[in-house]
């Protein structure tokens, strides 16, 4: 059984800590006695770090929760609801076809980052806020920030506790920030749950503290041995590490490290596998996901609800979401990838991935409400394409060339053109390449802004088609939420 299942009640307490009302960060307290203090928690956990552990049980299952940005909205679903939006907003994601309207207005036509009254701001804000207070009620219960935990298990806990704070910081810095700067104040920084509606910062101190908390949390995991890939483990550690260090863009050589590192174990998914459906947690490719079943319950309202034609969902009654037609003209035709999608154009179905995501019942409308198909976080071959980009971005060409022929060899029957390949060539190869591997998995936003690029709609939109839209874009910054600025004292502007 799953272990945020088998910890049941101490998880839902997780939960409540961790809710919030119209100010987000403002401490809740919970009903009746059930109430810990960090006290209490630091004590329970030295005598019982299953207790801990069940905690942060809890701050994981905010990654998949209905409602965990603090609407009833179908597209607030956890982390993949944001793959969505930022995969949106790079428009390598089409809305080709809009029957319910999500999606639609705030981020295909990219209201939401011109407009801080946008409940979708909110609720990208609220999200990883209320991750980053979870996780900081973990990191309280074993002592603070700077506490080094004695026993190994809750090393283990304390670990993935600060990996996810970063991870949580990493998404509000590339959602509210056009680019790094590191003198520009972005976000309020808070390291404990007592931490309570903060001035922005510079970015710089933002940046150090992911940096911080990952050093620490790639110490604190080396050993560890986890229960299930819900939870972070030493190379996810190391993986959201190289994601941090290259949207810093400061230092590749760490990067490129950090990026190898987090190799280590795993195998690139196969050129079946990538045509299998992408439903098991278990795949040799993937590094971090959840391992969805009936206990959990989600149904429409997920990303697979949102995603796959063969469920019960959004695309099978009316909304699709399709690869962008200049994306997928740009895959070679010998390319596996390219079956992924269906080119079948004037029908509905066209540029969907029915051979990517979907339920391995393959019946339009689906056989359950219920999803049992896995959610993926991380793959192995993000890391793979990292590293290509990173020693590309040192100046080492023959190392990104090596790297990226690692993959792109497993695509397509002849990768040799890429030996010839250097300079802003390679770099742009390497960028196709990450956009059509890893399409509908959320990572086009982030390596839009990591390479500085720009995008050009595709014809199969439904608004901006021709459009050139650089990475810098107002449109492609969320807005701090009016709700932050009329309830937290110390900020009174929006952030550009």
């Amino acid at each position: 059984m799953n272990k945020l299942i088998k910890f049941g009640l101490l998880s839902a307490l997780a939960i409540s800590t961790v809710s919030c009302g119209d100010d987000f960060l403002e401490k809740p307290a919970l009903e009746g006695s059930a109430s810990l203090t960090s006290a209490q928690l630091e004590q329970a956990s030295n005598i019982d770090p299953e207790v801990t552990g069940a905690l942060m049980g809890g701050v994981y299952t905010l990654t998949f929760t209905f409602g965990s940005g603090g609407t009833s909205g179908h597209d607030d679903f956890g982390q993949k609801a944001y793959d969505i939006f930022g995969d949106m907003l790079s428009s390598d994601m089409a809305l080709s076809t809009s029957t319910y309207g999500w999606y639609r207005a705030s981020i295909t036509e990219y209201q939401a980052p011109l407009d801080f009254t946008f409940g979708d701001n909110r609720q990208v804000w609220r999200h990883y806020f209320r991750i980053v207070r979870g996780c900081n009620e973990v990191i309280d219960g074993l002592g603070g920030t700077d506490v080094v935990p004695e026993s190994a298990a809750n090393k283990a806990i304390m670990g993935q506790a600060k990996a996810l704070r970063a991870h949580s910081y990493f998404y509000l810095a590339q959602y509210f920030q056009k680019e790094y700067d590191g003198a520009e104040e972005i976000l309020p920084i808070y390291r404990s749950a007592t931490d309570l509606n903060g001035p922005k910062v510079a970015a710089s101190e933002i940046y150090d503290l992911m940096e911080q908390d990952l050093t620490e949390a790639i110490s604190y995991l080396d050993g560890y041995s986890r229960s299930n890939k819900t939870e972070i483990n030493k190379q996810v550690a190391q993986g959201i590490y190289a994601y941090v260090l290259g949207a810093r863009g400061t230092d590749y050589t760490k990067a490129y490290n950090m990026a190898k590192a987090a190799m280590t174990g795993y195998t690139l998914m196969s050129s079946s596998e990538i045509t299998g459906g992408f439903t098991n947690v278990n795949t040799p490719g993937w590094m971090w996901g959840v391992d969805l079943n009936d206990e959990i319950g989600l149904g429409l309202v997920s990303w697979w609800g949102q995603m796959d034609y063969f469920a019960y969902s959004y695309p099978a009654f009316g909304d699709a979401k399709s690869m962008d037609q200049n994306l997928y003209d740009a895959i070679p035709a010998n390319d596996f990838r390219k079956d992924q999608f269906v080119d079948n154009p004037g029908a509905y179905t066209h540029l969907m991935p029915l051979n990517k995501f979907y339920n391995a019942a393959r019946t339009r409308y689906g056989v359950t409400r219920i999803v049992q198909d896995d959610y993926v976080y991380m793959r192995v071959a993000e890391m793979h394409l990292l590293a290509a980009e990173y020693a590309a971005f040192s100046g080492n060409d023959a190392q990104a060339r090596t790297e990226l022929k690692a993959i792109v060899s497993q695509r397509v029957p002849d990768a040799s053109y890429i030996d010839g390949l250097s300079g802003q060539q390679l770099k742009n190869e390497i960028h196709l390449q990450t956009r059509i591997e890893l399409w509908g998995e959320g990572k086009s936003y982030l390596a839009l802004k990591r390479n500085k690029a720009s995008v050009t709609r595709g014809s199969n939109h439904l608004s901006f088609v021709g459009t050139t839209i650089p990475y810098n874009d107002e449109r492609m910054t969320f807005e701090i939420p009016e709700g932050e600025i009329q309830f937290n004292p110390f900020i009174s502007t929006q952030n550009n």
